[in-house]
């Protein structure tokens, strides 16, 4: 998507990155129907298929999970069908094992839960076995919630809002833990910002967070806690990985990866010793909550 990150992937760069994620550890991979029009999906079907080529089936373990997304404003529950049979051709999969609603927040919240609504036929799509878990996957934390107080979804996927700077999404995730539900915590680099170690003259520091120009609060706790990885000889997007991976309610983190070697580096990271104090110290440089992104 070079319109929100600047950059585009060449498509065999894309599936070479798809096999790196299948031969590595990693047994999660995230998408979604409406990424970059489909061809996030394209793409990574591609990699299953080159994948199954050289090793005859995918692995037992690993899940794909994908999201429905409206199309033309239409967020029907014949859109959401729709948007299950796309999502299949595109990935090559029969089965998809965990299927999102993608950013309710966009449209009215009656209309997505009303019988025969975009929720009704994820649900119908569950109970008929032609997908595993319903999962809800948005942004904005008052929304969300009033999801999931529905009690009908398996997972629930955060966004920007559960990182080093942004602590937004902390009474969501806790209702999730609550309750059981799976949580899955997505864009922990806040769209970059928290991946980037070292500003120069071609790459000046980053200034939005969670895909909006960030407040001086939150570029002056970047720039801070850029300083205390230095003095503990780490990085910024280690520190960014290791504090969500480190919370036992979060089932997977999810990141972005645009190159195959970037897999290996991503786990190696995980592996990075960090003390106690410096954690103390993380929470020390904490905006405060009118800076997140539904904080006050």
């Amino acid at each position: 998507m070079p319109g929100v990150f600047g950059y585009g992937v060449a498509p065999d760069r894309a599936v070479e990155t798809v096999l790196a994620v299948l031969e590595s550890d990693v047994r999660f991979l995230d998408t979604a129907n409406g990424y970059s029009d489909g061809e996030s999906e394209r793409r990574i079907g591609l990699g299953l298929a080159a994948y199954r080529e050289r090793h005859g089936s995918l692995p037992e373990d690993f899940v794909v999970a994908t999201k429905v997304d409206p199309r033309d404003g239409d967020y029907s529950g014949d859109r959401v069908r729709r948007s299950v049979d796309e999502s299949r051709e595109r990935l090559g999969l029969d089965h998809l094992p965990l299927v999102h609603l993608h950013d309710p927040e966009n449209f009215d919240f009656a209309e997505l839960t009303a019988p025969g609504g975009a929720v009704d036929a994820l649900l119908a799509l569950r109970e008929s076995g032609e997908i595993g878990a319903v999962g809800l996957a948005g942004g904005p934390v008052p929304e969300m919630r009033r999801y999931l107080d529905l009690g009908v979804f398996d997972v629930l996927l955060v966004h920007n809002r559960w990182t080093l700077v942004d602590r937004s999404a902390g009474s969501l995730v806790a209702a999730a833990a609550e309750r059981g539900t799976g949580v899955l915590n997505a864009a922990v680099y806040g769209g970059g910002i928290l991946a980037q170690q070292t500003p120069s003259a071609d790459r000046p520091s980053a200034t939005r967070y969670g895909y909006r120009e960030a407040p001086p609060e939150t570029l002056a706790a970047v720039d801070g806690l850029r300083e205390l990885c230095s003095r503990h000889g780490t990085t910024l997007a280690t520190a960014a990985l290791q504090f969500s991976v480190r919370d036992p309610r979060v089932a997977s983190t999810i990141v972005g990866i645009s190159r195959p070697e970037r897999v290996a580096q991503t786990l190696a990271a995980l592996d990075a010793p960090l003390p106690q104090d410096f954690w103390d110290e993380v929470e020390e440089l904490l905006p405060g909550s009118q800076a997140w992104l539904d904080g006050a």
